[in-house]
Parts: C-alpha cells; sequence; structure tokens
C-alpha cells in the first residue's frame, strides 16, 4: 500500500470522508492472534467516531493473506510506530512493547493460562510456565498492556502470583470465542448442511493443535480409518499451514475423504455441528466440550496439572476404535469462563474507557460464527 493514500499519510487529512476519529491498531502478528481479534472488532460497529487500522510486525504469506482478505485498512508496522493511536488491539504479547498506544491484550485460545508442564532452567528451581508468566508480561521492568483481558476468577490468582504488578491492568472479561460458539449453538443444522453432512450421516471432526505431540502428527491414520464410520473434518491449528504451506497440508491428507477446514474460519461451526472431536490438548478440543460436544483424545502429552488441558485429559477417555466411546463434558464452560455469555460487554467497556468516548447505546453485539471466510 502507498502510505500517502492512508490518514495517516503527508496530507491524508484531505482525503478522508470521516475526519476526527478515534484511532484503533490491530496488530496481527499471527493468523491465530489475527482470528481472535475479529471477535472484537463487531464490538465497534456502526462507530463513526473510529477508524481502524491493521499492521503485521511480521511479514509471511499466510498473515498477509488474511489481512488482505479481512478487507482491513493495512498499514506497514514502519508507519503505524510513527503516529500514535488511541487503543492498540493485540491477541498475543509479542510487540506490545512496542505498541505506538494504550494496548488491550487478550489470549488466543482457550484461557490466559497454558497447558505446558512445569519447566526446570540450568541452575534455577522449578517454575510453572503459563500465559500470565513474568517474563512474558513484563518488559524493562514495566507491564506495558494497559488492559490484560482474563477468561476466569482463577487467572487473577494466577497473575498475582507470577506477576502482581500486572494486577492493575487485570479485567476478567470472559471469553468472546465460547460466547460467539454458544450463540451459534441453534444454528447446528446449518453448519452441518454446509459441511455437507446428510442428515443420516455422522460428523466426526478430528482437531489437532500444532508441534509434534498433536494429533495430526501422532495420529494420523485417523483421517482415514474415521472415514469408515462417518463424514470426516479435519481441524487443524494454523500453524500448521503457516509453517508447512497449504499446498503440503492438502497433499498430506490427498488420499483421506476429508473435508478439511480453513485455518482462518470454520473450525468453530465444525465443532458446532460434530456428533464427536476427536482431538488433542489444543484449544479447539476444549472449546467443542465447553458447548457440549461428544469428545474423545487421540492423544495427549504431559500438560502441566490443573490446566484446562489436564481437566479435559482427566474427563475425556482415549480414542481406542470406537466413536461410542465418546462423552460429554458437563460444566466444562464454567471452566473456561467465569462470565459466560458476557464478554461483550466487559470488553467493549473496556476498550471505550481507553478510548476515551462513551460506548455507543446499542447493546454490544455477540454474533454467531461463519461457516467459512
Amino acid at each position: 500500500m502507498n502510505w500517502f493514500t492512508t490518514p495517516l499519510g503527508v496530507g491524508g487529512a484531505h482525503r478522508v470522508t470521516v475526519p476526527g476519529c478515534r484511532k484503533v491498531l490491530v496488530i496481527v502478528p499471527s493468523v491465530v492472534a489475527g482470528a481472535r481479534l475479529l471477535d472484537l472488532l463487531p464490538l465497534l460497529d456502526s462507530d463513526f467516531r473510529v477508524q481502524t487500522y491493521f499492521t503485521l510486525p511480521e511479514q509471511d504469506e499466510a498473515t498477509a493473506r488474511f489481512a488482505r482478505e479481512v478487507g482491513g485498512l493495512v498499514i506497514p508496522w514502519e508507519m503505524a510506530a510513527q503516529h500514535e493511536f488511541d487503543l492498540v488491539l493485540a491477541a498475543s504479547y509479542r510487540f506490545i512493547d512496542r505498541a505506538p498506544g494504550p494496548v488491550l491484550v487478550l489470549p488466543h485460545g482457550a484461557g490466559a493460562l497454558k497447558s505446558r508442564p512445569r519447566v526446570r532452567a540450568a541452575g534455577q528451581a522449578a517454575r510453572a510456565v503459563h500465559g500470565l508468566d513474568r517474563q512474558l508480561l513484563m518488559r524493562d521492568g514495566r507491564v506495558p498492556a494497559s488492559v490484560i483481558a482474563l477468561s476466569h476468577d482463577h487467572e487473577l490468582d494466577a497473575l498475582a502470583e507470577s506477576c502482581p504488578e500486572a494486577l492493575p491492568a487485570a479485567v476478567v472479561a470472559g471469553d468472546i470465542c465460547l460466547d460467539r460458539m454458544r450463540a451459534s449453538l441453534p444454528f447446528r443444522e446449518q453448519y452441518r448442511r454446509a459441511l455437507g453432512v446428510r442428515p443420516d450421516q455422522a460428523l466426526v471432526t478430528v482437531s489437532s493443535t500444532w508441534t509434534a505431540e498433536s494429533t495430526f502428527y501422532q495420529r494420523p491414520e485417523l483421517y482415514r480409518e474415521l472415514t469408515r464410520h462417518a463424514r470426516v473434518a479435519a481441524v487443524l491449528h494454523p500453524n500448521i499451514w503457516a509453517a508447512h504451506g497449504a499446498w503440503q497440508v492438502r497433499s498430506w491428507l490427498a488420499d483421506c475423504d476429508v473435508t478439511v477446514v480453513p485455518p482462518e474460519e470454520g473450525w468453530r461451526a465444525a465443532m458446532i455441528a460434530s456428533d464427536v472431536v476427536v482431538g488433542d490438548h489444543g484449544s479447539t478440543t476444549q472449546y467443542a466440550a465447553a458447548v457440549g460436544a461428544r469428545v474423545l483424545l487421540a492423544t495427549c502429552p504431559d500438560v502441566r496439572r490443573g490446566s484446562l488441558a489436564h481437566a479435559l485429559s482427566e474427563a475425556v477417555p482415549r480414542y481406542t476404535g470406537d466413536i461410542a466411546d465418546a462423552v460429554t463434558v458437563p460444566e466444562f464452560a464454567g471452566l473456561i469462563s467465569s462470565r459466560l455469555d458476557r464478554s461483550g460487554a466487559i470488553l467493549r467497556a473496556a476498550m471505550y474507557q481507553v478510548l476515551g468516548i462513551p460506548e455507543p447505546a446499542h447493546a454490544a453485539p455477540i454474533s454467531p460464527v461463519r461457516h467459512g471466510r
């Protein structure tokens, strides 16, 4: 994009049709973070007082394609750094210490805590690694985020232990991804039709996070095996697509009669449409359990005790060849969020407080998810 064609460019004020807007910057370091932030942006809909910009701190093809398809006004990271924004939105702690404005950061998966086990650095005592770790939240002795959105009250306890300096920025806001999925439950039949599922068919979704501990690497035979019993959808973490390329992913699955869900959108609709979800320790399996899907675990590595993945592994059987073994996990939604169906209102209030203008009079929208791009 030509820098001079944006409202921020030299002489830009002469080209804008809606002047005087508060400026919101959306930092998109990855497809995962960008997709989560798209849940936030409808909270700014219909407000002529706000102009939203997107920026990519790192250039890779998957993220650039995602930003293009969103249709947002994308500006170079170098250009963004030369201006002051009224609000910066992030779903990752990367780059926020260099953000040109007050930052609201929220998790890009289920919960602000992570699922990894304890680790021991050389010469140091073991410590818990999670998404509210002090080394993650602080830069140069300060907390760069103005608002840290948490999903659950118990995350405040973890934050108080790991980084008490960040407590003034913390807001327990629930989980907007989960709330959108819950709002989508009445549309299950539409999602099934969009996935090509006949009324007499069962749909099994094979869900995989990334890394070599994932379903995709540990249990690749499932993509062929399960097609003998049901229609199968494959939901793969966006990092798999980004690291290996769309061509390679589809090549690996070329002889499998499965519906491959795009990485940007559609996975939530697939979870809602599914009769059974066979997954791993990743967030997608946790969200499936939270909306009442019957779940089996294909694989699960050593995870942090007390994490969502650990709770799931304690409640869900391993897949051993029979999808009839799948179970529901009552009340799992309450483990992810302690503000069920309230996240939109809480997050919008926090955003407008930072922006310094009153919220719109209409209720904060929580819209159903789409079944694809």
